[in-house]
């Protein structure tokens, strides 16, 4: 929304300056976007006098000028025809930046004679668009500031331009009478009363007007017009030429800069018919569909069944509330015109416009609401400009519909204003407040002005009240404890564990990612996932149509990427949720971290290698401590397709306690995300890892044993197949109190052993807690263990 100070002060007395008035509207929600000053960029042009014009000795269009200017008399070379001895002018010293022509001018020779500056043309200054001939001054004194020059004798071309940006819920400021009501409720002036007018008519109106019943409920609620005759229509006066130019409008003909002078003084879009050309009466109606009709802008626009137009006894004439047709348009030839004002169904407006791919100046504020009880009003007043500017006479007002009624009002609760928004604002500074915004008080209720859409409770009188007092002035306080004493802790124990996970995986090296929640199918398909149940109604892209399984494929992504870039060996981790189902209860929180390539650059000594499952692991079991998972934990087989078979291990409690996977990934899958491996990873679950029965924040005391441990080896005779891991499990559960730690320490394979047979020698460390043990303690536990493995491995112990 473009409007000019001059334009703001036909309806606000005030001597606040452009900067104080552009403070104000963007403190009161009305945020200027740009101001433009045409003083500031012409403020280095000064006033000049040619002393003596000689054609150039080199060229038949230039002639060489003496011009006396602040600094004395300089030579100018100039080709303007009327570039001549005696005129006053607008120079351009060198150092001067021209605008028209986007040059700063300086020192040159022109034919090879110097020139030392520059006599302008309108067009150069970006005046207008007049490039004839240099400007002639009819007054003036040498030196002056051709500003000073302009703000006395033609303020016009200097009036400073100020633009915002409205807010959808805020139609009355695309009004220029709306933004200066806003302003005055602030204090920064008072508002000047509006224009009345009154046009008895004539004589009857020959063009009736009427509303099919489908279109007055959600269509079009009133539709006003009058006949005005023997008007003459031809180019604006000057001033409503300079105030359309200024906010980039090009001035057309009288009868249609009237309209558009309406759209932007009071909101209220307005469209004039030839009415030599209107065949019969005017109707608004709904469009069967395939109808076309050409628009004031030259495009032939085919309507859908179901949008509003108005047509006369012959054909399609308008498309209602956004753009008039061609066929009907004034021209310099009118004589007779039909003026429409209407009060259409926003949302139509909406449809219609969108699916036309018109965007208009009448749509904008259509669809947006304008002001109902404004209709006949402005009418009237647009009547009255147009028998002014143009003459004629006018006929009576025809009128199809009722004015919608938006009347209601709100109970205005002065409390609320502190409970709301925290400023303390005296009760008859609020009702002052509402008072000069338009609304209308009745004890405790406020009546909301007709032009207010967006004031729809009691809580909006407070937001108006706040806003106008200014929110800049809301002191910050802090907010009362609710208890004595340290707070409570507010994150949850989830909540808590996954600020943890994130620290930890960040102090391990890791770099933290933050993928899409919505992946592509046959990514999800990999992880177990990729079904109807997790598919998206209505996807940004085909890449992301599903709900993630888990936050691997994501990572792997990201690598992918970073790799077809060059980054080859990176360790990333990401905490968040993934889908196991389309409920809200279905999805779980997962922190999963993947080490790709080598554990670091090569170097003299060999201390890069590739990244394998111990590194995954070493990192699972850190996090898993972190957040508080148990010391004593199981390894187990037994994980999702995507981990390679042999090579990760699920830290469990039990068989169905799963509290993590770590491992190296399957090569198929990384072949699917391209990926170049190896790639190790592991994924753990907060939410699995038992909460601990003291919520206190104390630690309790450690619990050392001051007696001796007790470490025997063993090396047990088992097949070939069978996984070390199945026996340290073994024999760890013999007796889960007194050992405390079992590792393999050596495989043998082959030798006297014989084919398919090996040997795996583990060390168990007992640790008493209550005596010291005996030999025959130590042989009953040694005696288990054997009978555990044998159990579990069918080997035997090694002789």
């Amino acid at each position: 929304m473009k409007f000019t100070l001059s334009w703001l002060k036909d309806h606000l007395e005030t001597d606040a300056s452009v900067n104080e008035i552009a403070e104000v509207l963007t403190d009161l929600g009305l945020e200027v976007e740009e101001i433009s000053n045409p003083a500031a960029r012409l403020s280095e042009f000064t006033i000049g006098k040619v002393l003596k014009a000689e054609q150039h000795p080199d060229a038949d269009r230039l002639r060489v000028c003496q011009v006396l200017t602040d600094a004395g008399e300089t030579q100018i070379i100039c080709g303007a025809p009327n570039a001549r001895e005696g005129i006053t002018v607008v120079i351009a010293k060198p150092g001067v930046y021209v605008p028209g022509i986007d040059t700063t001018i300086g020192v040159g020779k022109i034919r090879g004679i110097e020139s030392h500056g520059m006599m302008c043309s309108e067009r150069e200054m970006e005046l207008s668009e007049e490039h004839d001939g240099i400007i002639e001054l009819p007054s003036g004194e040498v030196g002056d500031r051709f500003t000073d020059w302009l703000a006395e004798n033609d303020p016009a071309k200097i009036d400073p331009v100020i633009e915002i940006a409205i807010t959808p819920n805020r139609p009355d400021a695309l009004g220029v009478r709306g933004i200066a009501l806003d302003l005055a409720a602030r204090g920064l002036g008072e508002m000047k009363p509006a224009p009345q007018a009154h046009i008895e008519g004539q004589f009857p109106c020959p063009i009736d007007v009427t509303i099919d019943e489908d279109t007055r409920q959600d269509g079009c609620h009133v539709f006003a017009g009058r006949l005005i005759r023997n008007v003459k229509n031809g180019p604006s006066p000057q001033w409503l030429q300079d105030r359309l130019r200024a906010i980039g409008l090009r001035p057309i003909s009288v009868l249609v800069d009237v309209t558009n002078f309406f759209t932007f003084d009071r909101n209220r879009p307005l469209h004039v018919f030839d009415a030599d050309k209107v065949k019969g009466n005017l109707r608004v109606h709904r469009a069967e569909g395939g109808e076309t009709l050409a628009g004031l802008d030259e495009k032939t626009y085919t309507f859908s069944a179901g949008q509003v137009v108005i047509s006369d006894d012959d054909s399609i004439e308008s498309i209602g509330g956004i753009m008039g047709g061609l066929p009907t348009g004034v021209t310099s030839d009118t004589t007779n015109v039909f003026l429409e004002a209407a009060v259409w169904d926003h949302i139509q407006i909406a449809h219609t416009g969108r699916a036309l791919k018109i965007n208009s100046d009448a749509r904008y504020r259509n669809e947006r609401g304008i002001d109902p009880a404004f209709n006949m009003e402005g009418h009237e007043l647009a009547t009255q400009m147009i028998l002014d500017l143009c003459g004629g006479e006018a006929s009576s007002v025809v009128v199809a519909g009722e004015v919608p009624d938006v009347s209601r009002a709100y109970k205005l609760e002065p409390a609320r204003v502190q409970s709301l928004v925290g400023m303390d604002i005296p009760e008859n500074v609020q009702r002052q407040t509402l008072t000069r915004l338009g609304f209308r008080l009745e004890g405790n209720m406020a009546h909301v002005p007709s032009w207010r859409p967006d004031v729809q409770g009691s809580a909006d009188l407070v937001e108006e009240v706040a806003r106008i007092a200014s929110l800049t002035k809301l002191q910050g306080k802090p907010m009362p404890r609710a208890q004595a004493g340290v707070p409570r802790q507010i994150l949850s124990p989830i909540q808590k564990r996954e600020q943890i996970a994130r620290r930890t995986c960040a102090a391990l090296g890791y770099n933290e990612c933050v993928t899409y929640s919505f992946i592509d199918k046959a990514s999800a398909t990999l992880f177990g996932g990729g079904g109807d149940e997790t598919m998206l109604a209505n996807p940004i892209s085909s890449e992301m149509s599903h709900m993630r399984p888990a936050l691997l494929p994501g990572l792997l992504q990201a690598a992918a990427r970073n790799q077809a870039r060059g980054v080859m060996d990176m360790a990333l981790f990401e905490v968040g949720h993934a889908f196991h189902g389309g409920e809200p209860e279905e999805q779980h929180l997962a922190v999963t971290g993947i080490l790709v390539g080598r554990t670091g650059p090569k170097d003299v000594h060999g201390m890069s290698r590739s990244v394998d499952l111990f590194d995954a692991k070493a990192d699972a079991e850190a996090v898993l401590g972190a957040i508080g998972a148990p010391a004593k934990v199981q390894i187990l087989r037994g994980a999702r397709e995507w981990w390679h078979p042999g090579r990760h291990g699920q830290v469990s409690l039990g068989p169905k306690k799963v509290l993590g996977i770590y491992g190296e990934l399957h090569p198929k899958v990384l072949r699917e995300m391209d990926v170049k491996g190896p790639v190790v990873g592991f994924t753990l679950w907060p939410a699995e890892v038992p909460l601990p029965r003291k919520s206190g924040a104390s630690r309790g005391a450690m619990q050392a044993s001051d007696l001796q441990a007790v470490e025997r080896d063993f090396a047990f005779v088992v097949d070939a197949d069978v996984e070390a891991l199945t026996l340290v499990n073994a024999a760890a559960g013999a007796d889960k109190v007194l050992i405390g730690d079992v590792r393999v320490f050596d495989e043998f394979i082959g030798g006297a052993l014989g084919e398919g047979k090996k040997s795996l020698a583990i060390t168990v460390r007992l640790q008493p807690t209550d005596t010291t043990l005996k030999d025959a303690d130590i042989e009953a536990v040694s005696q288990k263990i054997v009978e555990k493995v044998t159990k579990a491995t069918g080997g035997v112990l090694r002789g």
